[in-house]
């Protein structure tokens, strides 16, 4: 059983791992680490290639998270375990493709923020709860346009999604250590929305600081 649960892990962390915005945004020439906020995510990709391009890429880092849990599900077919393991085996592939998207190891271990990847998971895990945090997410961003903060307001109300919708303590806390995972590679956007200088979608760039007007140099 450890060895399948391994091989099981390390699958997941490989299908998480594919740098899905980083592979799209070179075949069109653009290496995404150098550009806007360098993030490899489908939020960047939006950006700096568009509307199609950020889409296929927020579309494809969700299904690695899906695929992981079906994968394990696939990967027990007809082996008669108890329910609880069954879904021990779900959150553990789950996991491990939200690690090799946020830490691929094509990109020396540096990869995206996990929330596309994170959402893929639960609409396999808990449905329900996933169209809690979605809807969410939806709310806070036409409310504000920033992505961060939807994101991250969506991170905080996934648990509590989790236990509205009568899962059990396992899932809720997997929801909470994911969600706080989630918080924590936003640390530089939380630090831009406090100084008021984080960019909105489909908003100006904060403008900045004008310099000094220079002295005119007498003769």
């Amino acid at each position: 059983m450890a060895a399948a649960l391994i091989t099981l892990v390390l699958l997941s962390y490989l299908l998480g791992s594919i740098p899905t915005g980083f592979l799209v945004a070179k075949a069109m020439g653009v290496d995404i680490r150098s550009v806007g906020s360098g993030n490899i995510g489908a939020t960047n990709v939006f950006r700096i290639l568009g509307k199609g391009a950020g889409i296929f890429v927020l579309t494809a880092d969700a299904l690695k998270g899906a695929f992981a849990v079906w994968l394990s599900r696939w990967f027990v077919h007809g082996v008669e375990l108890h329910t609880g393991v069954h879904l021990q085996l779900e959150i553990a592939a789950g996991f491990g493709a939200i690690l090799g998207h946020n830490y691929t190891c094509w990109l020396k271990f540096k990869g995206g923020k996990g929330i596309a990847t994170t959402a893929g998971v639960f609409a396999a895990l808990a449905p329900a709860a996933f169209g809690i945090a979605l809807a969410t997410w939806l709310v806070v961003f036409a409310a504000s346009r920033y992505v961060s903060l939807a994101s991250i307001v969506a991170a905080v109300a996934l648990p509590l999604a989790v236990w509205l919708t009568g899962n059990g303590g396992l899932l809720i806390g997997v929801s909470t250590a994911l969600g706080a995972l989630a918080i924590y590679k936003h640390k530089a956007n939380i630090e831009r929305l406090l100084a008021g200088t984080e960019n909105r979608i489909g908003g100006k760039k904060p403008e900045s600081p004008a310099p000094p007007p220079q002295e005119e140099k007498k003769d």
